[in-house]
C-alpha cells in the first residue's frame, strides 16, 4: 500500500431506511481506488466528536475512510431527535457499507470498519454479519450490557427504567420523547454517570458544536440486553480489539473474555479510562496499532 500524507475531505451522504447518514469521505491523494475504512462513534456521538482525528491519520497512510453520523443525530436525517436504536444504528452500517461498495473512487472489495464505544460493540455485530468485509476494528468497546448495567449499579438501574417506561407510553400517545441525559455526574439521571463520564465526553467536543445532552430514555432496556461481544467468535476475518485497562462504562473482564473468542481476534490493551484513548499519548499509541493492523490486512 503507497501511503499518501496528502488527502482531501469532503461532505457526502448514503441512503439509510427511511432516511439518510451525512457523512465525511476522506479520500488519500495520488491513489486512484485506496482500500477503505468505515468509522462509526459511540452512543451519542457524531463524527464531528473526534472521528476526524482517526480518519486523518487513516487517509494520511493511504486508505480512504468515510465517518458517518447515525440517523437521529448531528445533521442526519431521523425523528425524533436523540433516538438511539440499536436496530436503526446497525442498518446505518448496513447502508454505509453498501455505499461504499457502489462508489469508483475508493476499492469496494478491500472494506474495513471501525468503531469506538457503542460503536465498538456494534463493529462485533457487524462484523459478524458481513464475511465480504476484510477486517474490523473494535475500540473500548461496549460488548455486554448486562455488565455495563451493573457497573451503573441498581438504583440508578432502576430509575433509569421507570423513565424508559414512561418513554415508551409517551410514543404509544404520540407525545414529545421522554429523555434522560447522554452523560452525567454520578447520581445523575444520565446514561453514562462514571466518574470520569462527564468531564471525558464533553473533551470530545470541537468549539462551537451545537451538542445535545440528551438521549430518548427508551433506550436503557434495549441496551442492558444487547451483547454484541456474544458474535465475536463469529468473525470470521481478522479484528483488532482495542481495550481500556481502566474502562468505566465497557467493563474490560467481560471484554477481554469476549475478545477471545473471535477466531482471527488480536487484542491490544492499554493503561488508560474509557475516555483517556481519543486523545494525547493514548490516541497515539492506540492509533499506530489500528494503522499497523489495518496496513497490514487492507493490502491488495
Amino acid at each position: 500500500m503507497t501511503a499518501s500524507s496528502s488527502f482531501t475531505r469532503r461532505d457526502v451522504s448514503f441512503t439509510s431506511g427511511d432516511g439518510y447518514c451525512a457523512a465525511w469521505l476522506y479520500r488519500p491523494d495520488g491513489i486512484e481506488v485506496p482500500p477503505v475504512v468505515i468509522l462509526g462513534h459511540g452512543l451519542g456521538g457524531t463524527r464531528e466528536m473526534g472521528l476526524d482525528a482517526y480518519a486523518e491519520r487513516f487517509a494520511a497512510a493511504g486508505i480512504a475512510a468515510l465517518a458517518f453520523t447515525y440517523r437521529h443525530f448531528g445533521d442526519s436525517s431521523g425523528e425524533p431527535r436523540q433516538l438511539v436504536s440499536i436496530k436503526r444504528q446497525l442498518q446505518d452500517w448496513d447502508a454505509a457499507i453498501e455505499h461504499v461498495k457502489t462508489r469508483d473512487d475508493v476499492d469496494g472489495t478491500r472494506v474495513a470498519i471501525w468503531g469506538s464505544s457503542f460503536g465498538g460493540g456494534h463493529a462485533i455485530t457487524v462484523a459478524s454479519r458481513h464475511p465480504e468485509l476484510v477486517a474490523a476494528v473494535s475500540q473500548c468497546p461496549f460488548t455486554d450490557g448486562l455488565a455495563s448495567a451493573s457497573a451503573l449499579g441498581p438504583v440508578d438501574s432502576a430509575k433509569l427504567l421507570t423513565l424508559a417506561a414512561k418513554d415508551v407510553l409517551s410514543t404509544i400517545r404520540r407525545k414529545d420523547p421522554v429523555r434522560i441525559g447522554l452523560v452525567g455526574k454520578p447520581g445523575t439521571m444520565a446514561a453514562m454517570t462514571a466518574p470520569d463520564a462527564m468531564s471525558g465526553y464533553l473533551a470530545l467536543i470541537p468549539d462551537g458544536y451545537d451538542f445535545v445532552n440528551a438521549i430518548a430514555a427508551r433506550f436503557t432496556p434495549a441496551a442492558t440486553f444487547y451483547r454484541p461481544g456474544r458474535s465475536a467468535r463469529k468473525v470470521t476475518f481478522p479484528i483488532l480489539f482495542c481495550v481500556c485497562d481502566h474502562d468505566s462504562v465497557a467493563p474490560p473482564v467481560q471484554t477481554l473474555a469476549h475478545a477471545r473468542t473471535a477466531p482471527k481476534g488480536e487484542i491490544k490493551t492499554y493503561d488508560v479510562g474509557h475516555f483517556d484513548i481519543y486523545r494525547g499519548e493514548p490516541f497515539e499509541a492506540v492509533v499506530a496499532d489500528q494503522l499497523s493492523f489495518l496496513t497490514r490486512h487492507l493490502e491488495p
